[in-house]
C-alpha cells in the first residue's frame, strides 16, 4: 500500500499538501480506515476512495496523531522493571491512552527465539509468535497475554512467577491524551492497528478493558515541563520510573537532547525503548550494531543499552551476562 502511494503522482501531490509532520503512512492509512474506507481490498480501491474523500481524510490527518498504543512493549520492559527497587511509580512519556502503564496487569509468555530459528517458534496466522515457551508470568485471569521471543541472557527471575513488580502509582504525558472510556478515541486506536494483525487488535481491546477498570492519570503538555511535575508528585517510598517507547523519533534532535538533559537531572530511573539512532548517547554504547533492515529498537536503562527489541514488543535480544 505504501509503495502504491509512493508511485502515485496524484495522491503524492495531495499528501504533499499536508504539513511535513503529517505526511506519515500510518496516519494516512489509519485515517482512511477510521473513516470507513477500504484498506484491505488492494491499492486501486484504496486510491479511488482516498482521492474521492480527500477533504475528510486530510481533515482527520490534521486533527489526529499517530498514537499507536502497543501493550506488547510491556514484555520488553518487564525484565528491567523487575530489577528496580520497588514499589514503583510509573510515568510514561507519550502515553497515548496509557495502556503501557499496566505491566502488572498482563500475563507474559517468553519464547525461545533460537528454537524459532529451527522452526519451533514461528509467526502465527495473524502475525503473532507461537511455540517454544521459556517462562510464563502474570495473572492467569488477565485478558491479555503478551508473547515475546527472547535471546541472550534475559533476566527472568523465578520470583516473577510469584509476583510481578508492584506498581503503586501511574501517570502519563501526551500532547493529545486519549481516554479509554471514550469510544471514539478507542476507535482511532483500533484504526492504527495494521488490518492483518488481528492478534494486536485483540490485545488492544483486552488492554482497554483492563485500563477502564482503573483509568490512568494522563496530563496534556510539553514533555520536559510535565515530566518534572509528575516526578515531583511521586509518593514517598516509591521509585520513580520514567519510560517511553517509539516516542522521541517524533521530536527534533534538539528536543530529544533537551529531554535527555531533563532526565539526567531527575531522581529515579529512565527506561528508553526507541529506534537505534534516536538517542545518540545510547547508540554510542551499543555493544554491537543492530542487524540491518530489522527496524529493531534499543532498550536502555539510564542511557545504558541492555537489549534490542522488536518495535511492538515481539522480541527481546539481551546483551551481556545474565543480570547485566
Amino acid at each position: 500500500m505504501a509503495e502504491g502511494v509512493a508511485g502515485d503522482g496524484e495522491l503524492r501531490v495531495l499528501v504533499a499538501g499536508l504539513p511535513a509532520a503529517k505526511q506519515q503512512p500510518n496516519l494516512l492509512f489509519g485515517a482512511v480506515r477510521y473513516l470507513g474506507g477500504p484498506v484491505t481490498e488492494g491499492y486501486p480501491a484504496f486510491r479511488e476512495w482516498a482521492s474521492a474523500h480527500w477533504a475528510e481524510v486530510s481533515a482527520t490527518m490534521l486533527a489526529r496523531r499517530t498514537q499507536t498504543n502497543e501493550a506488547g512493549r510491556c514484555a520488553t520492559l518487564l525484565p528491567l522493571l523487575a530489577a528496580l527497587p520497588g514499589p514503583l511509580a510509573l510515568i510514561e512519556v507519550g502515553a497515548s491512552a496509557g495502556l503501557c502503564l499496566y505491566p502488572d496487569r498482563y500475563r507474559y509468555r517468553y519464547l525461545d527465539a533460537a528454537a524459532g530459528e529451527a522452526g519451533a517458534v514461528t509467526a502465527g496466522p495473524a502475525g503473532g509468535v507461537v511455540g517454544g515457551v521459556v517462562a510464563e508470568f502474570g495473572a492467569g485471569a488477565s485478558p491479555v497475554t503478551l508473547d515475546c521471543a527472547v535471546s541472550g541472557p534475559v533476566p527472568l527471575p523465578a520470583a516473577l512467577r510469584e509476583r510481578l513488580p508492584e506498581v503503586v502509582w501511574r501517570a502519563g504525558i501526551d500532547l493529545n491524551p486519549l481516554d479509554v472510556r471514550a469510544e471514539d478515541d478507542m476507535r482511532w486506536l483500533e484504526a492504527l492497528v495494521w488490518p492483518e494483525q488481528t492478534h494486536r487488535l485483540d490485545r488492544l481491546r483486552g488492554a482497554v478493558r483492563i485500563a477502564r477498570a482503573e483509568p490512568p492519570e494522563l496530563v496534556r503538555g510539553d514533555l520536559n515541563a510535565a515530566v518534572r511535575k509528575l516526578v515531583a508528585l511521586v509518593p514517598a517510598g516509591a521509585t520513580p520510573v520514567v519510560f517511553h517507547s517509539a516516542v522521541l523519533a517524533y521530536l527534533s534532535p534538539e528536543a530529544r537532547e533537551e529531554f535527555a538533559v531533563t532526565m539526567r537531572g531527575l531522581p529515579g530511573h529512565w527506561i528508553s525503548n526507541e529506534a537505534v539512532a534516536v538517542l545518540p548517547a545510547v547508540e554510542r554504547r551499543l555493544p554491537r550494531p543492530a542487524p540491518a533492515g530489522t527496524g529493531l529498537f534499543a532498550l536502555a536503562l539510564d542511557e545504558r543499552p541492555v537489549a534490542f527489541t522488536g518495535p511492538h514488543g515481539q522480541s527481546l535480544d539481551w546483551f551481556g551476562e545474565p543480570g547485566a
